[in-house]
């Protein structure tokens, strides 16, 4: 699964570290699913859509493979 997360995390003046913080996981979490080494749950990837003011489906795609 493509996320936009490490791009809006830019846009937005956030590291990993506060991303993480305001939704609640570890500054690795939010590494692994910008790595794509972890797929969020449906409530994580809510949470952090919420936190960038985005549709869900602008900050995550599914793959060609998914």
């Amino acid at each position: 699964m493509k996320n936009y997360i490490k791009i809006e995390r830019a846009r937005h003046n956030l590291t990993q570290g506060d991303l993480a913080e305001k939704v609640g996981v570890s500054r690795q979490t939010i590494n692994s699913i910008e790595t794509k080494k972890y797929i969020p749950s449906a409530v994580l990837a809510l949470k952090i859509a919420k936190i960038f003011n985005m549709p869900l489906d602008s900050l995550f795609e599914l793959d060609d493979d998914d």
